[in-house]
């Protein structure tokens, strides 16, 4: 028998696929790659509460279906809501079975997110995962609170009178935190392990989870398909999407930059911020301000690496602080 390194071995294990290949999302699609994950992670024993949105729209295309476990489809406002009747069913039948509710950030950050906070209020056993793409794609790339400042939608579209969003993206993780619930976290698609570890923790913990993933839109953040991944990670390196933990409401863990990058390598691969590169004093005002607001997420979560690893290229992972438990 030919001798089989480790990684081999880890490569024949066969994965759980709880979302099928044959969906119709977009190529360089996120927001897809971020619910295999999440899938894969979470094994089959789950069910599943999916908002209105891109995701459910691309994998449930009658007749055909793209998930292989239990699903629901639920309206935008009320998947906190649908996850904890599920959650109730389940428990009053002495099922130990995890609820996952998935949603984009148009069904957490504003339409979705009264029926969510009371979830979390009440302790629903759920685990609360928003796709955060940063805009309404499915419907035509409009504006939602989770849009940064200065990106350009076909609701906030960069002009004369103004440079693209003038408010800054909703930070919905302090929000959650404030309900005290036993975990939540940020994860990228441009970190998997990290994304896998986060998923974990987040089944794991009896009680309301939340997992906010950052997933990159190709057609609505206007940038080639093939840069998702790359786009992503800048996202992480450059301080504008911190990748931390919350236990209780307190901060226990964030991943360290390494190498920080400037905020203008991110957002100039993005068409919806190309306004900000044309030059004038205006563009260059906007630059600053998204830089100032990066820099004071690497001090607030302090996010900068003593030491520079030369050969990393993904970045650290999540370093936990006050003698917690270690991913």
């Amino acid at each position: 028998m030919t001798p089989q390194t480790l990684h081999d071995l880890r490569m024949a294990q066969p994965r759980f696929q709880g979302l099928e290949a044959g969906h119709r999302a977009c190529q360089g699609c996120g927001q897809a790659l971020a619910a295999r994950l999440t899938l894969e992670e979470s094994g089959p024993d789950v069910v599943v509460a999916n908002a209105t949105g891109c995701l459910e729209v691309f994998t449930t295309a009658w007749p055909d279906s793209a998930w292989r476990v239990p699903w629901l489809h639920s309206l935008f406002a009320n998947t906190g809501a649908v996850a904890a009747g599920m959650e109730a069913a389940l428990k009053m039948q002495g099922r130990d079975i995890k609820v996952l509710a998935f949603a984009g950030d148009g069904g957490t950050f504003d339409i979705g997110f009264q029926a969510l906070s009371g979830m979390l209020e009440r302790g629903h056993n759920v685990l609360f995962i928003c796709y955060d793409n940063e805009a309404y794609m499915n419907t035509g790339v409009q504006r939602s609170s989770s849009t940064p400042h200065a990106a350009a939608t076909t609701t906030s579209p960069a002009g004369v009178a103004r440079m693209g969003k003038r408010h800054l993206k909703k930070d919905i993780l302090s929000i959650i935190a404030a309900h005290h619930i036993p975990y939540a976290a940020t994860a990228s698609v441009a970190y998997p392990a990290d994304l896998r570890k986060k998923v974990r923790r987040g089944i794991e913990v009896e009680g309301p989870s939340f997992l906010q993933i950052h997933s990159p839109c190709p057609l609505g953040w206007g940038h080639g398909s093939e840069l998702s991944i790359e786009v992503a990670r800048l996202a992480v390196q450059s301080g504008m999407f911190p990748l931390i933990e919350l236990e209780q409401g307190a901060l226990v863990g964030a991943m360290p930059i390494r190498q920080i990058r400037p905020v203008a390598d991110y957002l100039k691969l993005q068409g919806r911020f190309k306004h900000l590169f044309a030059g004038d004093a205006l563009a260059r005002e906007e630059l600053a301000h998204l830089q100032a607001l990066a820099d004071q997420n690497i001090e607030d979560y302090a996010l900068k690496a003593e030491t520079a690893d030369p050969f990393d290229t993904e970045g650290a992972d999540t370093v936990r602080r006050g003698g917690l438990r270690s991913t």
